[in-house]
């Protein structure tokens, strides 16, 4: 019996087609990052939302260890320790605490966060490097400051160990921003039970990367009364809009560039007060994408007669910490 030949088209057919997909793909997502009408208004939603998309909280209770403070220096200033605080199973928050000498009765608490690649020995940092004063600065004012570890370069790991790693946690649910945020709110949960700390007066500050916590963690995290975000505010926001693929893995969540821009976590921390800063000679990553933002995050407080409570201060200059600002921001209202 004579077969009927099954038909047969040529691949340079389908060249046409798959262009117009590209395109069509292309024209939609400029449409998503348009429109408007998926945009969540009510705060109680969109703090809801932002957990759900990074995978908050992250499951599992901490071990039933203690925290541990071992002293590991003193000087005119104040005494210093090393924090190990359970958070997780198995995971700890550690890095450095501080009590000034010169406290008297319970002091603030000032959480300050390093950026890409440090460490919280940024603690030794005195007028040097640009880090400046942004720990030892809450030192000299009374006030106690805890500069926490967060994951970066690790001996024994490869050099993205970072992106890495949140790439596993988000297959499994949660993520490395999650995480790392609940080595800053589960290290509250103990920090704000020594006798020294006044528990309502709580900050936090951080550069770079320690911008980005000094944002996400008091979106999530209300006991943290005051923030000073430095260099990194609306700097994924630059970027994706010229369409770089430069964005880090841990920044890459569900509806970041929809509805969870940066502006959109301000509303989260607001009507507390923050100060966002950046520099006149920093990359234009770090600044013109904040510029842009700024008139939307301003109008959070503006709508509920708090505008002193938000500043956007765009300082004489690069990729630093500006002391001045900061502290004087933190006086007003810690």
């Amino acid at each position: 019996m004579k077969q009927t030949p099954l038909y047969n088209d040529t691949v340079a057919n389908s060249n046409p087609l798959r262009t117009q997909q590209a395109k069509e793909l292309e024209s939609y997502i400029q449409t998503l990052k348009t429109d408007q009408s998926r945009r969540i208004s009510d705060v109680k939603k969109l703090r809801q939302r932002f957990a759900e998309s990074i995978g908050w909280p992250p499951p599992g209770k901490p071990d039933t260890e203690a925290a541990s403070f071992t002293k590991i220096g003193e000087d005119s200033l104040g005494v210093y320790f090393r924090a190990m605080i359970p958070v997780l199973p198995g995971v700890h928050a550690e890095g450095i605490y501080i009590v000034p000498k010169n406290a008297t009765g319970r002091v603030p608490l000032v959480i300050s966060m390093h950026g890409g690649g440090g460490s919280p020995e940024v603690a030794l940092f005195n007028g040097g490097a640009n880090y400046h004063d942004m720990v030892r600065g809450g030192v000299k004012r009374g006030y106690a400051v805890f500069a926490p570890q967060h994951l970066f370069r690790a001996d024994g790991f490869p050099g993205d160990v970072r992106n890495r790693t949140d790439e596993r946690l988000k297959l499994l649910g949660t993520s490395l921003t999650a995480v790392e945020i609940a080595k800053i709110t589960r290290s509250l949960d103990v920090l704000l039970k020594r006798p020294e700390i006044d528990p309502k007066r709580v900050a936090m500050v951080g550069l770079s990367y320690g911008g980005y916590y000094a944002l996400v963690a008091p979106a999530l995290e209300p006991r943290i009364k005051v923030a000073v975000s430095s260099c990194y505010f609306g700097v994924q926001e630059w970027r994706y809009e010229r369409d770089e693929l430069s964005v880090p893995s841990d920044f890459r969540f569900p509806d970041r560039f929809s509805q969870l821009l940066d502006s959109d976590l301000v509303a989260l921390i607001c009507p507390r007060p923050l100060l966002i800063q950046a520099g006149t000679k920093d990359d234009a990553d770090h600044r013109d994408g904040g510029i842009k933002l700024a008139p939307a995050s301003a109008e959070h407080y503006k709508k509920i007669g708090k505008e002193a409570n938000f500043e956007f201060l765009v300082f004489e200059g690069g990729h630093e910490f500006h002391d001045p600002s900061a502290w004087a921001f933190l006086k007003k209202h810690l």
